[in-house]
């Protein structure tokens, strides 16, 4: 318990502390509905459909000024760099920002789903009472006319025996913004989905900018002030004495006839902030869009990885980070995320892309068909953005897992050390690093085995040949590379990458690695940092909470796991 409070305690709580709003507004906004004298007469024709409308929208509110926010690339970054958020725990709150927007997103989805069950219900019910089918007092409810000149006084926004269900929702302001706002949340939310995010990316980019429909109708949809309230009149109309009467109204004095108002919509005054926010988030990516980036080397690495060598100036990174790239020749609106694989201290930036996906693809053969010496295509970069591997220098040791193509922030990482180590630098904490990689094809290691050479090579001039232990992990492959493997195993260097470390076959015993982390770093704060998969994430995750101690002296694993 002590061990999962050290690495989820914070996590846990503003959890909670988010579940127990949206609980309460619920809570509060259902009573306020269901037992609220100035809807007493509403409830008459609507029944308990009112509160379970309106309990949901108040949660809707909230969650939709939170949607944004956790999305906001640059805010997130001005945050992390910021001293309010200067502690560890906290930063790595940050980079759990997607799973938080998707926590919200599925909160939104519920409640969409109870609050439009609901007003369909009320759309029957409303009609339902104008035809008198719920007896007198509903009847004369909705039979109430408009007795001012503003026409707003009545109660029942049915006013004809032609008027349906479906011509309610779909002749008024509130039914048509519902509409349009429930299809975008359901073509948003279906085309999220791992397997569809994963393999067609552009549909989940483009259906996803249907959000600013989804705002739009969101700060329209209270406007039509459909669901209305008593209002105090002078006299007062005495609800309990005057139910019983209708034909009474505006007879007696104790019974004048009662008058009603819609609400003041509040939707807007909830997502304002959020929506100005994001706006600046875009105006930003346009400027950076508008900078001019120019190219100081393409290679094309084998597995189909392109590596692309850029200077934008006055661009500063730090290890780890990520940057947008936009091709308008591919497309004007699509930008993709891509860790940085330089060093902070070189004076270009990198990045390395795998071919998955038709933006990646489309791009990969444009620059196989440019000519010898030719400029690549246009390139916009917006960014650069933290992530939890920016973070790696401030622990003493740090374990750090890449999966394939999630090599990437390490190779920034390792680049930096080397910089760090050839000039000296006095402010490096980091005693030592584990560094494990897992692929699938043996030519995937090919571009980075360099760097490793480098780096092994500078360790062992250093006598520092322990600082840094790396272990390379095959897991794809046939009984041919296990046979030319046996039959070069007494060779000193490894037969696919050619580095002295030999490439293991398989993939790690991760019990074995923490605990060997543990015994040779008795009293030492390890970080621990994936690129990879979220399978591998969650058996990382666990080691971590499993072989850490909760005697401060002792051995602790803090998880870090890169998001995009």
């Amino acid at each position: 318990m002590g061990n999962w409070i050290i690495n989820h305690g914070l996590s846990a709580f503003i959890l909670v502390v988010w579940m127990g709003i949206n609980i309460f507004l619920f809570v509060y906004y259902y009573l306020f509905y269901d037992q609220g004298p100035q809807f007493e007469y509403t409830r008459e024709l609507l029944g308990s459909a009112l509160p379970w409308a309106r309990a949901p929208a108040a949660v809707l509110n909230f969650n939709c000024m939170l949607i944004l926010l956790p999305v906001c690339r640059n805010l997130l970054s001005l945050l992390r760099g910021s001293f309010i958020c200067c502690g560890r725990t906290m930063r790595k709150q940050l980079d759990k920002n997607l799973t938080f927007h998707k926590l919200v997103a599925y909160m939104i989805a519920l409640m969409t789903a109870v609050h439009t069950v609901a007003h369909l219900l009320n759309a029957e019910w409303y009609t339902n009472s104008f035809q008198g089918q719920y007896g007198p007092l509903a009847g004369n409810l909705s039979m109430l006319d408009d007795s001012s000149e503003l026409k707003t006084t009545y109660l029942n926004p049915v006013r004809s025996n032609s008027t349906t269900p479906t011509l309610l929702v779909f002749t008024t302001i509130a039914g048509l913004t519902g509409v349009v706002i429930t299809l975008a949340l359901i073509l948003m939310i279906t085309s999220s989905m791992e397997v569809i995010r994963r393999s067609y990316y552009e549909v989940f980019w483009y259906t996803h900018h249907l959000f600013i429909i989804f705002f739009a109708g969101l700060v329209f949809h209270g406007a039509g002030r459909i669901v209305r309230s008593q209002q105090v009149t002078d006299p007062p109309h005495n609800t309990s004495f005057c139910e019983d009467q209708p034909e009474n109204w505006g007879k007696k004095p104790e019974c004048p006839i009662p008058q009603f108002a819609g609400g003041f919509p509040q939707t807007w005054m909830w997502v304002i902030g959020p929506m100005i926010i994001y706006l600046c988030e875009r105006l930003l990516r346009f400027i950076r869009y508008m900078q001019p980036v120019s190219y100081r080397k393409i290679v094309i690495r084998p597995s189909k990885v392109l590596e692309l060598q850029l200077v934008k100036p006055g661009f500063k990174m730090a290890v780890g980070q990520y940057v947008f790239l936009n091709c308008p020749a591919i497309s004007q609106l699509e930008w993709h995320p891509f860790t940085m694989t330089s060093a902070p201290e070189e004076d270009f930036f990198s990045v390395h892309i795998r071919s998955v996906g038709d933006w990646t693809e489309d791009l990969i053969k444009m620059v196989e068909n440019l000519p010898e010496g030719g400029q690549g295509p246009k390139m916009a970069v917006d960014g650069p953005f933290g992530t939890a591997s920016e973070d790696v220098f401030d622990y003493e040791v740090s374990m750090l897992v890449g999966a394939g193509i999630g090599v990437t922030p390490f190779a920034s990482i390792l680049k930096s050390i080397w910089y760090k180590f050839k000039d000296s630098d006095p402010k490096l904490r980091t005693k030592r690093i584990y560094f494990y990689w897992l692929c699938r094809e043996t030519y995937a290691f090919e571009w980075f085995a360099d760097l490793l050479q480098v780096l092994e090579k500078e360790m062992e001039e250093r006598g520092m040949r322990d600082f840094l232990t790396y272990k390379l992990y095959l897991t794809g492959w046939d009984q041919s590379h296990v046979n030319h493997a046996m039959v070069h195993f007494d060779k000193d260097t490894d037969i696919i990458t050619g580095l002295k470390q030999k490439t293991s076959y398989g993939r790690p015993n991760w019990d074995k690695e923490f605990e060997q982390v543990r015994q040779e770093n008795p009293s030492s704060v390890v970080g621990t940092f994936l690129c990879g998969p979220q399978a591998l994430a969650k058996d990382l995750e666990k080691k971590c909470v499993k072989y850490s101690d909760v005697d401060p002296r002792k051995t602790k694993f803090y998880f870090n796991k890169e998001n995009f």
